[in-house]
């Protein structure tokens, strides 16, 4: 197999680290470009190409979330993830936990974290990364790894709902929703939404925004 068929084979699962950690479509698609230019222009053949790519990616996707919260600060109005409907790194065992990962409230959550804690988080809980590979992959030492990951955890716990809507419902009032928006039923979204909620938009920092 050559170089750039290993890094194709790769690519979904590089992207679905990036995305996760950047929350950004086109940020996390720079992060795995850069990643294949270093790749490619390293005179070594790694053991394994996927810890070294999966720890080349965590890296460069650090450095672009720490620049990009500096921008985020400057942001006209709230800054939300970039919503991502599906996920190219196909795990059949494990589609249900990477979907949940994906949801909007999963990557407000991952807000809450720093760069590294995000980084140790994702490739932990996510993608289930060992330790040894976690520490290769962000330059720090195992314990300092487990250190970042529970308290990774913690915050991310903090964070969620007492009570877990069950799956099935969550999906089931989701498609309601959306039908009833498409069809311009006013009376259903009302008996949908509960009366203390408020819509926030997203207007790219361009534009204001909605609340």
């Amino acid at each position: 197999m050559t170089r750039t068929e290993e890094f194709e084979e790769l690519r979904p699962l590089l992207f679905s680290i990036a995305y996760r950690i950047l929350g950004s479509v086109s940020e996390a698609e720079d992060a795995v470009q850069e990643t294949w230019l270093r790749f490619d222009a390293s005179p070594a053949q790694p053991t394994s190409a996927k810890a070294y790519l999966s720890a080349v990616v965590t890296r460069v996707s650090i450095d672009v979330l720490r620049s990009a919260r500096v921008r985020r600060e400057e942001y006209v109005g709230p800054w939300f993830p970039e919503p991502l409907l599906t996920d190219p790194y196909q795990d059949p065992e494990r589609s249900a936990e990477l979907a949940d990962s994906l949801s909007m409230a999963a990557l407000l959550l991952l807000e809450r974290l720093s760069p590294l804690e995000r980084a140790v988080f994702v490739l932990r809980e996510v993608f289930a990364f060992g330790f040894p590979e976690i520490a290769s992959a962000v330059g720090r030492s195992e314990a300092a790894c487990r250190q970042l990951a529970v308290r990774a955890r913690r915050h991310m716990d903090a964070g969620r709902p007492r009570f877990e809507a069950d799956r099935a419902e969550r999906e089931e009032l989701a498609g309601r929703f959306f039908d009833a928006f498409r069809e311009g039923d006013v009376e259903a979204l009302q008996e949908l939404l509960a009366a203390e909620v408020h819509m926030v938009g997203d207007g790219g920092g361009k534009a204001p925004q909605l609340a």
